[in-house]
């Protein structure tokens, strides 16, 4: 299959012709469109063809594209200058805006990636407790940073390898990979290595293996246990803030951890990310404290328009709308399985959904990795053809938006029957 000639002019200027890996539709085969427009619930690529949308720019757009009201107060704050590397109001009304609706978070830094933020709540984590080891738990995924690559584990905790060439075995050393869902190995490690824990970081409804819940107890055991050994729970709510709940999944499970790293929503469509918690905490970063962490653009103009925008956009109406049509999709695409005598599972938790091709509910990197990829491949062409844009691997969560009302989900199940061969 010849490739487009937007695909051959990107490839021979950007690395794989994208800016992000999983553009590149590796898992899934063929050439990604290249997006030239989108509004509400859809997006039209350059060849001029439209598609519902459940990427939804991986996450931030919860009010669907294009939204009058966010677009125009980027147009506002447009007028008055891109960016002054100086503290403005809106950075204060956003800050106040935060930490209204999500209560842990009682002072805030703004910064400009979901990376940089889990990035700098760990580095203030290890400087607040002056221990030096961070636990993540396998599948989960908080950003780039050195530190966080670390190769999924399995079974009992393991100390961290470098899961990508460049990043050297002392950068990792302290970083430990644990089963996701598993108190019990949580419980053995803080046993074992409490004393040396600075924090633990966990996606509290991951998305970067799919959409998997936590199960009962889990994200308590994390809060309690670091409580009781003096370490710091850090919930990366970059993609479930403003998204399952007015005020995250913290709110969604009554917990509140001691950071939060936001993003995705928080920014509407722009660079725009976030971390906070504790006052006595957030106190030891520059310049108040000793860990040092700065941003040109953190809290640009533009994005914090965009950003105020966003959240108050977002009602009461418009979770209900979104479980609304979050429960008619996946009832569609479970009845859609059973007709086609496909074997798979469709997990939700919201607005976040995934069918897995697999015999079992997934409940851990383990579990997802016995999903078949393949199946999963022909399903996404079969979807795309039927005008369906869905994320292009089977471990990424979609996303539905405020825009979403039965007519796509109809229109989405019935493309779903078709890639599957329903009758």
């Amino acid at each position: 299959m010849s490739k487009s000639p937007i695909q051959e002019r990107a490839e021979r200027v950007l690395v794989g012709g994208v800016n992000s890996p999983v553009r590149a539709y590796r898992a899934v085969g063929g050439d990604p469109p290249f997006i030239r427009s989108a509004s509400g619930a859809r997006v039209t690529d350059e060849d001029g063809k439209t598609y519902i949308d459940y990427v939804g720019s991986w996450g931030p757009a919860i009010l669907g594209h294009a939204e009058p009201r966010v677009l125009d107060a980027v147009r506002e704050a447009l007028g008055r200058g891109l960016s002054f590397g100086a503290p403005t109001l809106g950075e204060v009304e956003l800050a106040e805006e935060v930490t209204r609706r999500v209560p842990s978070m009682e002072m805030v830094r703004f910064v400009s990636s979901g990376t940089e933020a889990t990035m700098s709540a760990l580095r203030l984590a290890r400087g607040f407790t002056g221990r030096p080891v961070i636990v993540k738990f396998a599948g989960g995924y908080h950003g780039h940073s050195d530190c966080l690559l670390v190769q999924a584990g399995s079974g009992a905790a393991t100390f961290g390898h470098p899961d990508s060439d460049g990043v050297p075995a002392e950068i990792v050393k302290h970083t430990v990979s644990a089963p996701y869902n598993d108190a019990k190995a949580l419980r053995a490690l803080f046993a074992s290595h409490g004393h040396e824990i600075a924090a633990v970081i966990v996606e509290p409804v991951a998305g970067n293996m799919g959409c998997v819940p936590p199960e009962p107890g889990f994200l308590e055991a994390i809060v309690e246990l670091c409580q009781e050994h003096g370490a710091l729970s850090i919930f990366d709510e970059v993609m479930t803030g403003f998204r399952v709940a007015p005020g995250g999944a913290q709110e969604r499970y009554g917990l509140r951890p001691d950071l939060t790293c936001l993003g995705k929503i928080l920014g509407g469509g722009m660079p725009m990310a976030a971390y906070g918690g504790r006052r006595d905490v957030m106190q030891k970063l520059a310049p108040l404290g000793p860990v040092y962490q700065a941003g040109t653009l953190s809290g640009n103009p533009l994005s914090v328009a965009a950003a105020m925008a966003t959240l108050r956009g977002i009602t009461k109406e418009t979770y209900e709308h979104l479980e609304t049509q979050g429960q008619a999709l996946e009832a569609g695409l479970v009845q859609a399985l059973r007709d086609a005598k496909v074997r798979g599972v469709v997990q939700r938790v919201g607005s976040m959904i995934t069918l897995f091709f697999t015999e079992q509910r997934i409940t851990s990197w383990e579990d997802a990795k016995k999903a078949d990829t393949q199946k999963f491949a022909q399903f996404h062409r079969g979807l795309r053809a039927e005008g369906i844009y869905w994320p292009p691997s089977q471990f990424e969560a979609a996303f539905l938006s405020a825009c979403h009302g039965p007519a796509e989900i109809e229109a989405t199940i019935t493309a779903a029957r078709t890639a599957l061969g329903a009758p």
